[in-house]
């Protein structure tokens, strides 16, 4: 009679489950080790994994911020650069228009104001940018679009929502074309966007929280619309609103796309002769210090990843390897308390390859239950990550389908391997030697 490979796999995973139930205690020995180590070793993993991540891989290559020294920081220390520019300098990169396309921007929050009569007013958080922000960042649209520049030229009232506020403010229907009212003036909505949430949040580190709505950015100078970002300054600014634009406080973020290695060096050669042009007319008197760094050069310099959490990832993998070698020995225990078993079949006409085919089985088997009990365990850990470090790292880490798949194959995989010794063991026990002790 010839058994097909279902059948045999079957007839492997009835012994397996067989062997499993009958030593309790070393298979929950087993699992727990193989759990814990998983566990740990994914829970710093996923945050590694966030962390790292690159946020828009089809232009992190071509996306740069571009900073100038208006301080006078040290030139030899690259990270004593200050991290924004002041909105004189951001405005005269956007005058000079040198790139592809470019941006200055800043955040913002305001209260806007629902048309329901009986509603009530509630906070908001935007952003501040200029029209070609959504192209450059691929920022995808539900409906309508994004303004144009000569409304940012005009300075014009209308603005883009997320998603979830257009629903929020007219759940009967399509928001564009509507009005809505932030800060009592109102503002015609031109477009609505998809769920667009980069991870991380590159274009502004200071916050993980995601925009409900964007408004041009000379409307919001326009407006006096305060930054609800990062604002730093050396020394007191002027009185007035007037007296902060001139001021050497940095508090505007610039991005600026740049689709060659021509078009950066070209770039970084402007940024040089500006700065240097500073020089000249006496508003610095140090020597020209500018910074132009790609997504990955940004989140790098920003310490996104911090070595701490590099030096966690190889511990954490460190102990899954001990937990693995404590797994070796309980698979050894178990192998040999069946010897006996192992050696009947033996007797009865079953191959070596058919035994180590059968250990292989069981140690899957106790791989995927210990991968189970690590994807618990990975969650609780991230949960408690998530209560003891900041907003903008903790939102980060999410036990999506991918970590869920990595954690199960990880946890298989490093099973099977820690098993291979015990389970070639197991197939080359001597049955007469057995079978006489029976």
């Amino acid at each position: 009679m010839t058994v097909n490979g279902t059948d045999m796999l079957n007839y492997d995973l009835e012994i397996a489950l067989h062997s499993l139930r009958r030593n309790v205690v070393l298979t929950a020995l087993t699992v727990a080790a193989i759990g814990v180590g998983i566990g740990v070793s994914m829970t710093v993993f996923t945050m590694l994994r966030a962390l790292s991540a690159d946020p828009i891989p089809a232009k992190s290559s071509e996306l740069f911020v571009a900073l100038i020294d208006n301080w006078g920081t040290n030139p030899q220390i690259e990270d004593a650069l200050p991290p924004q520019l002041s909105y004189r300098d951001a405005i005269a990169l956007m005058q000079a228009r040198r790139g592809l396309r470019q941006s200055a921007m800043y955040a913002v929050s305001s209260s806007v104001t629902p048309a329901s009569i009986d509603a009530k007013p509630f906070a908001v958080k935007g952003r501040a940018v200029y029209a070609d922000f959504f192209q450059m960042f691929e920022v995808p649209f539900r409906k309508g679009g994004p303004w144009g520049n000569v409304d940012d030229q005009d300075r014009a009232n209308v603005v883009v929502l997320s998603g979830a506020l257009a629903d929020k403010l007219f759940p009967e229907g399509d928001a564009t074309g509507r009005t809505i009212n932030l800060d009592r003036q109102d503002y015609r909505v031109v477009g609505v966007m998809q769920r667009w949430s980069p991870t991380p949040r590159f274009y502004d580190l200071t916050s993980a929280e995601s925009e409900d709505f964007f408004l041009p950015f000379s409307t919001a100078i326009d407006r006096q619309v305060e930054s609800a970002g990062n604002n730093s300054c050396m020394g007191e600014p002027g009185p007035g609103w007037s007296g902060h634009l001139n001021s050497e406080c940095v508090w505007i973020q610039f991005w600026v796309e740049l689709p060659t290695y021509a078009a950066m060096r070209f770039y970084r050669d402007f940024l040089s002769n500006y700065a240097a042009e500073q020089q000249r007319v006496g508003r610095f008197h140090w020597a020209p210090h500018i910074g132009l760094y790609n997504v990955h050069q940004w989140l790098t310099r920003q310490k996104v990843v911090p070595d701490e959490v590099r030096v966690a990832t190889l511990v954490a993998f460190g102990f899954l390897v001990v937990c693995l070698l404590n797994s070796v020995g309980l698979i050894l225990a178990k192998f040999s308390s069946s010897a006996g078993e192992c050696s009947v079949r033996r007797a009865l006409g079953a191959s070596k390859l058919d035994i180590f085919e059968q250990c292989l089985t069981e140690t899957v088997v106790v791989g995927a239950v210990g991968g189970l009990l690590g994807l618990v365990l990975t969650a609780l850990g991230l949960q408690i990550e998530r209560s003891v470090i900041d907003d903008a790292t903790g939102s980060l880490t999410s036990l999506d389908f991918g970590m869920v798949a990595i954690t199960l194959s990880v946890a298989v995989l490093a099973t099977v391997s820690s098993g291979l010794y015990p389970a070639w063991r197991a197939s080359h026990l001597q049955p007469a030697r057995h079978l006489r002790a029976r």
